[in-house]
């Protein structure tokens, strides 16, 4: 039976990377706890989006998962095999069923045909658990997450330009004291709402605020200027805007001579986008460019900050490092109230690509190549370093050699909170790859469209029945704190990785290179493991977070104040230096043609959240965003005469959608715009590109090119 504490329990959302505070208090009737204010942490000072307002709904039966299942397989006489539904399963059989079908495939295949996918969604003591179990319990080189969806192109280009990634490089509290800000490919009032405030105190404190969007969205509205470029044309942009600074001698050539290498090839580059070549490429007028330039340029202060618009490309790195020159170039780095930053989108974002997870990387955001790295964090974990594996597969590389012949071949899967059926470019594709596998192991708090597919599905605490760290979009790591016990049948994480590492031979708890599943002593290994590393969190303890409302990281030792703004001294490069990143325009890996005319690009609404698997789930979530829709401009739409609410084929060369039409002149008349947070019929991904940027890895999710076909009887298609 399920029992709540007499008091309310101070904690965090568990949605985007605000992580908001919230109290939960005791409450009668099916849902646990309740949530109430939390006016005293300083992130949202109490705001909540609605998402964050009914976190607790999926504590009630009946959403979500309370015990194991399995699927029962079988020889046929035509050899292919036959597979049952889902049935209900004790955790030894689950367990059981999972560790022997790793064992079985790392036998007959290797080690790396046993492959880890991993979640933004996860603490900060489940994503180091789970690198640690793919490396040290499975021997396996393949595991990524799907971070890799969100911010990596912002992320590479970071380490690029500073030579470290941290989502914020300042407090949000800093945003209202900038001068002048740019906001690009971001809309923080549908996926972040409680952010919005920060932007409405800098306008009311005379700052400037600048929304580069293809759409008119609710952030862009209120904007001093919106830039409504074509998608896929932000690093033209930027670049547009750097030749403006040049011409018109707005460059700080004593910070650039001071603080920065690499000037000369970035003003080669940018010299050779003037602005009419610019508006041909973005549609952005000149008179507009020239206006941005200028409120950028003059300002004392300023700051650009980056979400998934540009860094969703196959260009993405480039883009953001065009951005990050145009900070370099005015001196807005490494100075107060100026920088550079991301707006990291999943709750653990940051946290979670910096102790493990990715292909490339150990915990404390260390190289997975580098020789010292290897040393020290096999050490904490007592192997020797050439037992690691060296890096993997991205995430839509991993993904897509599931079940594939050959050596290459990823043959049995642990998926730990993440939904790639919905979440994954060219979606169908990979559905079809989970289905090929030999084995695929979920563990979630909720049976998803890709626990659906499963052989084990193991149900997960949610974030209010256990208690762990996340570090949120500013590098500020933050206690959540167990409010509620899970009902009887579910089990954490980190319960699952100790299990299911000592059934595949691994060393069990107490000391060492072990898998305990106590959240405190995991943390306390990932501090040791992460010392020295650019993401240190040695002297981060439970008690100092608890009592400072968060620590900011790097924080090398206890008596460290943390680091809450970076770079004020030096950037973290060999030389202190930052560096410009000399890009040039290139196109979108797919352009609109003849036959594909029309661009496409995705993103999210007010009431919904990533793949939906819980949102989708509350009915007051589900009431104001009910399902998929294809937004058009009114132009567009008499073109292909289509009415509003109407059915609409959106078709891409990987595959065919159907959505009612919603029309409006908030958008490009050469654009149309797809929530991704279903899936079925409308799942936005089915048609989106996975061109993949060559330094990121990160797939073209933002632009692709579209056809549109009127319907009056459905009819969907499935990727060729």
């Amino acid at each position: 039976m399920t029992t709540t504490w007499a008091t309310a329990t101070a904690t965090h959302c568990p949605y985007c990377a605000l992580q908001c505070g919230m109290r939960l208090a005791p409450a009668a009737g099916p849902v646990p706890v309740e949530v109430r204010e939390r006016a005293d942490f300083p992130v949202n000072r109490g705001a909540l989006c609605g998402k964050g307002q009914n976190a607790a709904a999926l504590l009630a039966p009946g959403a979500r998962l309370t015990t194991p299942l399995v699927r029962d397989v079988w020889d046929t006489k035509d050899g292919r095999g036959g597979r049952g539904e889902l049935r209900a399963a004790s955790w030894a059989e689950a367990l059981d069923r999972a560790a022997s079908g790793f064992a079985a495939v790392r036998e007959e295949h290797g080690a790396d045909a046993v492959g880890v996918f991993g979640g933004g969604g996860l603490t900060n003591e489940k994503a180091y658990q789970l690198g640690k179990f793919a490396r040290i319990a499975l021997r396996t080189a393949t595991i990524d997450y799907n971070g890799r969806f969100c911010m990596s192109s912002a992320a590479a280009a970071g380490r690029i330009a500073f030579g470290v990634d941290r989502g914020l490089p300042f407090p949000l509290a800093d945003i209202p004291r900038t001068d002048c800000l740019i906001l690009v490919g971001a809309n923080p009032a549908e996926t972040m709402p409680p952010a919005l405030r920060y932007f409405r105190e800098l306008r009311e404190n005379g700052g400037t605020l600048i929304v580069v969007d293809p759409r008119r969205t609710r952030t862009a509205e209120q904007a001093d200027l919106h830039l409504q470029p074509v998608p896929g044309t932000d690093l033209a942009l930027a670049l547009g805007l750097l030749h403006l600074l040049i011409a018109d001698r707005m460059v700080d050539v004593d910070f650039v001579a001071e603080r920065t290498s690499g000037f000369e090839q970035a003003r080669a580059a940018a010299m050779a986008h003037w602005p009419e070549r610019v508006e041909r490429i973005t549609g952005v007028p000149v008179a507009q460019l020239r206006e941005a330039a200028r409120h950028f340029g003059r300002a004392r202060t300023g700051m650009v900050l980056t979400a998934r618009g540009p860094e969703q490309q196959s260009k993405g790195t480039d883009t953001v490092g065009a951005w990050i020159n145009l900070c370099l170039a005015s001196g807005k780095a490494g100075r107060l109230y100026s920088g550079y930053g991301c707006l990291t989108g999943q709750g653990n974002g940051q946290g979670g690509r910096e102790h493990g997870q990715k292909a490339d990387q150990l915990p404390g955001y260390r190289s997975i190549e580098d020789p010292a790295a290897r040393a020290h964090v096999a050490a904490v974990w007592g192997v020797e370093p050439e037992d690691l594996p060296r890096s993997g597969r991205s995430a839509y590389e991993l993904l897509d050699s599931l079940g594939a012949p050959g050596a290459d071949g990823v043959r049995a899967l642990l998926l730990m909170g993440s939904n790639p059926v919905v979440s994954a470019p060219r979606a169908a594709r990979i559905s079809r790859r989970l289905r090929s596998l030999d084995l695929l192991v979920v563990s979630d708090l909720v049976l998803s469209e890709t626990a659906q597919l499963a052989d084990v599905v193991l149900p997960s605490t949610q974030w209010a029945e256990e208690t762990g760290t996340m570090t949120n979009l500013e590098g500020r790591v933050l206690l959540r704190r167990r409010a509620t016990e899970p009902p009887d049948g579910v089990r954490s994480d980190l319960w699952v990785l100790r299990e299911l590492a000592e059934r595949l031979g691994a060393k069990g708890p107490g000391g060492e290179g072990g898998f305990d599943d106590d959240p405190e002593t995991v943390f306390a290994e990932l501090r040791r493991a992460s010392a020295g590393g650019q993401a240190d969190y040695a002297g981060i303890s439970y008690e100092r977070i608890a009592a400072e409302d968060g620590v900011f990281w790097p924080c090398p030792a206890e008596d460290h104040p943390g680091t809450p703004r970076l770079f004020l001294d030096a950037f973290a490069t060999p030389d202190g230096r930052a560096r410009f990143a000399p890009v040039s325009h290139r196109p979108a890996a797919e352009e609109p043609d003849t036959e594909y005319p029309v661009h496409l690009t995705t993103g999210r609404v007010l009431a919904q959240y990533q793949s939906g698997a819980q949102t989708r789930r509350v009915a007051e979530l589900n009431a104001a965003a009910p399902g998929p829709f294809v937004e058009l401009h009114p132009r567009l739409a008499a073109r292909v005469g289509v009415a509003e609410g109407e059915p609409l084929a959106v078709v891409s060369r990987r595959g065919r959608v159907v959505a009612p039409a919603r029309i409006s002149d908030a958008i490009r008349p050469d654009t149309v715009f797809m929530p991704f947070h279903w899936a079925g019929p409308g799942r936005a991904n089915t048609l989106t590109n996975p061109a993949l940027d060559p330094t990121s890895k990160m797939p073209e999710f933002k632009v692709c090119a579209v056809r549109l076909e009127v319907l009056r009887l459905e009819r969907t298609g499935e990727d060729a």
